[in-house]
């Protein structure tokens, strides 16, 4: 059933919590005011994963594709996460060694983690890719899919602590027809249809197998390399339709997702040309990129006509991750994406009217992402300024390109500052000296691990233990989180868009979403910086369907809106003034 409700009704429940977050000076750091800047906190945690990708020195293309990491709060008590996707043994893919396990680290509070993948049934089995949380069944507990080279992986929470896998009788193995398993790298889950069950996409890579890997490179030792993606023929994406909570359908071929093959490597959903349905962008590599418009339950493939399958010179590059978001304010959302090196980091304002731009050289990005290679990434506001800033995990695709042109292979992350009127500037030497550890990076995700209002990053690499950078930008804005709760929409509200109000004019527009970069997936919650300004003057929120919900003069901290369902909800609120390391509110269940 296609929904769609047009209109405003009043507030529903709402509960909010009116706390400033952290601005004063504590901690090791002395930093001047608004300073982005990170401390790796993964040892001090309790977080100590590491990819095993199980390289044998064959240089088989998969080895250099992994892995993916989420964010999560899976056990509903307010405190975010973490999921790292793992590889497996070569050729059997075979994951029986506990070094080869997907691993889930529960968070305790402030900052320490426990590792409970064998009590939560987590381990997984395959050649594990990527990973996108949310709650498909709409029971109150966050789900998990898990994409790889052999097997996807649907587990369904129990609400007890533990996943079950139900993929075989949901439907959604990763089947394409008359090919077989396909190698797919990550997925996003999405309500295209409006009817208040989140249907999930899946992005598919290349065809591959061991018996047709082809060797690339110099016969001298040390000088093979990973083969270019020409080497590979592309593959159609997957769209799965949610029957109602437990069982899928594919629905490829009936919506227009099949018709186009490519080498997907990132997808963001969101909605380009604010019509009130979700849109796909997917980023390819060494293909052109496609931009799915959704046509009331069909997809219509515009890329090339709304300027986004290339970039300006007309030339595709090494897609890697995709993100979106309202960098520049005008309420629209706009497309980052990753590449190679010498190839740069396109950046594609959205214009209206169903068009957009590359303004990677006019907005900075070009001349500064040009010796870099780029993997996951997010378009997030990392000093709660208002605007939106890019993170991305860097490293190259070759592990020996020392030895071809010079370059690192193992490269920092980066980070963009958004300096205002578009532009952007290299923020990364600032960012700490645990910043500047070197890697081959590849998954990122995104969210508040101890609810101190400044987001933070959790990042995989092949050639070490994972990252987990505290967001210790000192000086920063004040800053407001909200967690939505459907009832007719989907039980997170994916989709929805929230327009938030500032004292000084400014509209900050977001969409509420988990999938971002490449084969990861972040913070359902939804959040805002606010500046200096601890309230605004109204947040909206325009659920999946038309239901619009409006809140008066919100304040920093955490605010979790329930959609209304009558007008007799109207005015049910509560408050929290804690602004504690402790869960800030518990969702319902059930």
């Amino acid at each position: 059933m296609n929904r769609k409700r047009i209109g405003s009704v009043s507030v529903g429940l709402v509960l909010a919590a009116l706390c400033s977050v952290a601005r004063s000076r504590s901690g090791p750091d002395n930093l001047t005011g608004g300073t982005i800047r990170f401390a790796d906190v993964a040892g001090t945690a309790g977080v100590r994963f590491v990819v095993e990708n199980a390289a044998q020195g064959e240089k088989f293309q998969i080895e250099t594709m992994i892995a993916g990491v989420a964010l999560l709060d899976y056990d509903n008590d307010g405190l975010l996460d973490v999921f790292f996707c793992n590889g497996a043994s070569i050729p059997e893919f075979d994951k029986q060694a506990p070094k080869y396990w997907n691993r889930l680290y529960r968070n305790q509070g402030g900052l320490r983690f426990e590792d409970v993948t064998l009590s939560a049934g987590l381990a997984g089995a395959g050649y594990s890719m990527g990973a996108a949380a949310a709650d498909y069944d709409n029971d109150g507990w966050t789900d998990l899919y898990v994409t790889g080279v052999d097997r996807n992986i649907l587990y369904h929470n129990r609400g007890d602590g533990t996943f079950e896998d139900v993929t075989a009788e949901a439907g959604v193995e990763g089947i394409l027809s008359g090919y077989g398993k396909a190698w797919s790298v990550g997925a996003a889950w999405l309500d295209y249809d409006l009817d208040g069950y989140l249907d999930l996409f899946v992005i598919n890579y290349c065809r591959w197998s061991f018996d047709r890997e082809p060797r690339c490179g110099a016969s001298a030792p040390g000088y093979r390399t990973y083969c270019h993606p020409r080497m590979y023929a592309p593959l159609p994406n997957i769209l799965y339709r949610n029957e109602g909570g437990s069982r899928f359908v594919d629905v490829s071929a009936q919506t227009g997702i099949s018709s186009y093959v490519g080498k997907g490597m990132g997808v963001s959903p969101f909605d380009f040309d604010l019509d009130g349905d979700v849109d796909l962008f997917v980023s390819n590599d060494a293909w052109r990129n496609f931009l799915f418009k959704n046509q009331g339950g069909t997809f219509e493939e515009i890329a090339l006509v709304a300027g986004v399958a290339y970039i300006d010179s007309g030339r595709e590059v090494s897609g890697m991750g995709a993100d979106s978001g309202d960098y520049d304010g005008d309420g629209l959302p706009d497309i980052f994406m990753t590449a190679l090196s010498n190839e740069t980091f396109p950046l594609f304002r959205n214009l209206g009217g169903g068009l957009f731009r590359d303004e990677r050289f006019s907005s900075g990005l070009g001349v500064l992402s040009l010796p870099y290679a780029g993997w996951s990434l997010g378009m997030v506001d990392l000093d709660n300024d208002g605007d939106i800033d890019l993170f991305v995990a860097g490293g190259h695709v070759q592990d020996n390109e020392e030895l071809y042109s010079g370059r690192a292979s193992r490269q920092t992350n980066r980070v963009f500052e958004n300096v205002g009127e578009g532009r952007f500037r290299d923020a990364t030497p600032e960012c700490g000296p645990d910043f500047a550890q070197l890697g081959l990076h590849r998954g990122a995700a995104f969210g508040d691990l101890d609810n101190d209002g400044r987001v933070d990053a959790v990042i995989t690499r092949l050639d070490g233990p994972a990252e987990v950078f505290h967001n210790r930008t000192l000086d920063a804005g004040f800053s407001l989180t909200v967690l939505l709760e459907g009832r007719k929409a989907n039980r997170d509200g994916l989709g929805a868009r929230l327009t938030l109000n500032l004292p000084d004019g400014r509209r900050l527009v977001r969409e509420a979403k988990t999938a971002v970069g490449y084969g990861g997936s972040s913070d359902k919650r939804v959040h805002f910086g606010l500046g200096r300004t601890p309230v605004a003057e109204q947040l909206e929120v325009r659920w999946p369907g038309g239901h619009v919900q409006t809140v008066p003069t919100p304040g920093a901290g955490f605010i979790l809106i329930r959609e209304e369902t009558s007008n007799r909800e109207a005015g049910n609120v509560e408050s929290r003034t804690d602004c504690s390391t402790s869960p800030p509110f518990r969702r319902s269940s059930g």
